[in-house]
C-alpha cells in the first residue's frame, strides 16, 4: 500500500507553503492537520491558506464545522481515514501537513479511547478551578501526570479537564495509557518530516506574522465572529488570536497589551509542539534556515522522499 507523508513542526515555520510545493512535486493533496482550521468563518487567526495562495493544489479537512460545533481527534480520525483511503485509491500519496500533534498522532497511529465522560466530575473540577483561580487545574495536572502537563498550556481547559478525569477515574495518568496503548493501530506506513529552525529566528517569524494577522483583519474577524453570537468560553474562541483579541474587544487590557500577549503566547505554543514532535522518535528532523526560500525547502523534502522511493512511486501512479 501507499504510505502517508507528514510534515509537522512549529508554527510560523513555513509547513504551509513548503507542503503546497510538495504536494505539486507528487500529484497529490493537502490533508490539514489543525485543530482550529476544521471551523469556518476562522480563517485569519487560524492562518488558513487563501485560496490564492493554494497554488491550485486541494486542501482538505478544513471549514468543517462551525464554531460552536464540537469537534474532536476521534471526528478528525475518521474524516482524514476517508481522504487518505480516497487518494490511495486514485494511486496519489496523501500529504498531511500541519502542528496539532495529537491530530497527526490519532490519524498515524491510532486512538486510545478511555473511559466515557463524567459530567459531574468535570462540572466538580471546573468548579474547583473558580474558587481557586486560572492554572489551578493545570497545577492539580502537574502533581497527577507531569508528562502531559509539560504538554498542555494552563489555559487549555478541556484537555486539562480530561487528563484530569481519566487520571482520577481509572487510576493511571493518561500519558501512561497512552505508553501502554502504543498507538499500534497504524492502518498504512507513515513518513514523518519536521520542520524546525533556530530558535530565535523561529520567534521573530512568528512575532512577524502575528503582526500580518493584525494587518489582515484579525481584530475585525474576532469581532464579527463575537457579534455573531460565537461566546469566548467556546473551545474555538480560545484559539491563539482569538482569546487575546476578545480580551481586548472586552476592555480587559489595552491594545499594545493585546499584541503583546499574542506573540507571547504564539511562542510558548510553538515550543509546545516541538516538545511534543520531538517524543516521536519517527520524525526525519530538517532545520531550516531564515534565509532558504520555499523552493530550497521543498528540494530538501523531495530529496528526503526520494531516498525512500516515494518520489518515484508518485510519478509511476500518474
Amino acid at each position: 500500500m501507499l504510505p502517508v507523508v507528514f510534515i509537522v513542526g512549529p508554527t510560523a515555520v513555513g509547513k504551509s507553503r513548503v507542503a503546497i510545493a510538495v504536494a505539486k512535486a507528487l500529484g497529490t493533496e493537502i490533508l490539514t492537520a489543525d485543530s482550529t482550521q476544521v471551523y469556518r468563518s476562522m480563517d485569519i487567526g487560524t492562518d488558513k491558506p487563501r485560496p490564492q495562495e493554494r497554488d491550485g493544489v486541494p486542501h482538505r479537512l478544513i471549514d468543517l464545522v462551525a464554531p460552536d460545533e464540537p469537534f474532536n481527534a476521534g471526528l478528525y480520525r475518521q474524516a482524514a481515514l476517508r481522504e487518505v483511503a480516497r487518494l490511495h485509491a486514485d494511486g496519489r500519496v496523501p500529504l498531511v501537513v500541519g502542528g496539532t500533534g495529537l491530530y497527526v498522532r490519532t490519524l498515524a497511529y491510532g486512538l486510545w479511547e478511555g473511559p466515557p465522560a463524567d459530567w459531574g466530575l468535570r462540572r466538580e473540577l471546573l468548579e474547583e478551578e473558580a474558587a481557586h483561580g486560572e492554572g489551578y487545574l493545570w497545577n492539580k495536572l502537574q502533581q497527577a501526570d507531569p508528562a502531559l502537563a509539560g504538554t498542555l498550556h494552563a489555559r487549555d481547559r478541556n484537555k486539562i479537564v480530561r487528563a484530569l478525569e481519566v487520571a482520577i477515574r481509572t487510576g493511571v495518568p493518561l500519558s501512561e495509557w497512552h505508553l501502554r496503548h502504543q498507538f499500534a493501530e497504524r492502518p498504512f506506513r507513515s513518513i514523518m518530516i519536521g520542520l524546525t529552525m533556530d530558535r530565535a529566528a523561529l520567534y521573530r517569524r512568528i512575532d512577524a506574522r502575528v503582526l500580518r494577522e493584525i494587518e489582515d483583519g484579525l481584530l475585525e474577524e474576532t469581532r464579527e465572529l463575537l457579534a455573531r453570537g460565537y461566546d469566548e468560553t467556546l473551545g474555538s474562541m480560545k484559539a491563539l488570536g482569538y482569546r487575546q483579541m476578545t480580551g481586548y474587544v472586552k476592555g480587559r487590557y489595552e491594545w499594545d497589551e493585546a499584541v503583546r500577549r499574542l506573540q507571547r503566547d504564539t511562542r510558548h505554543f510553538a515550543k509546545r509542539q516541538l516538545t511534543w514532535f520531538r517524543h516521536d522518535p519517527s520524525v526525519h528532523w530538517l532545520t531550516i534556515e531564515e534565509e532558504e526560500s520555499v523552493e530550497q525547502i521543498a528540494k530538501r523534502v523531495l530529496a528526503y522522499l526520494g531516498t525512500l522511493g516515494i518520489v518515484e512511486r508518485a510519478r509511476v501512479a500518474r
